[in-house]
């Protein structure tokens, strides 16, 4: 049996996040053999949020607070979340979600999702659209405003 400590693993920063998006992080489910549900821990310092306010489809996802306080921000407004916490996030614009640690003590927090391909990502802040038709390597990530016609590129002249 593979295991992992949800209290002791070590998630990693990624140099090329901007402030504001510092956050340690570690993709764990491959290393259990996870196929149809992901797990990611991320550790928030103060100040920090692990991604955009967004939201999905194609997955659900959930957080549950393991240390610290955390701030879900959310269509409704803002919550602050404790050890122990458990948030859901449905697929569509009901379940836009932003994760901000705005509090004095580093937060971490485990994000659940189901793992469907392929899957979109909603920004309504900056109106982006990203899709993964099978992975990061083919990842597109465009503003809304540059929409085509059906029909653009399709007919001959």
């Amino acid at each position: 049996m593979t295991r992992l400590n949800l209290f002791t693993a070590d998630t990693e920063l990624d140099a090329d996040d901007p402030d504001g998006f510092k956050a340690g992080m570690l993709r764990f489910g491959p290393s259990l053999a996870a196929a149809l549900i992901g797990g990611t821990i991320y550790d928030l310092p103060p100040g920090q949020s692990n991604c955009p306010y967004h939201y999905e489809y194609g997955c659900e996802e959930w957080v549950i607070v393991v240390a610290g306080r955390l701030t879900l921000r959310h269509p409704d407004g803002e919550d602050v979340l404790e050890p122990g916490d458990v948030a859901v996030f449905p697929e569509g614009p009901a379940g836009a979600h932003r994760l901000t640690n705005a509090h004095d003590e580093p937060c971490r927090v485990l994000m659940l999702s189901t793992k469907g391909e392929p899957a979109v990502a909603v920004y309504p802040d900056s109106d982006k659209i990203g899709v993964w038709p099978g992975g990061d390597a083919d990842k597109i990530m465009v503003r809304r405003a540059s929409n085509v016609d059906y029909w653009d590129g399709e007919l001959e002249t």
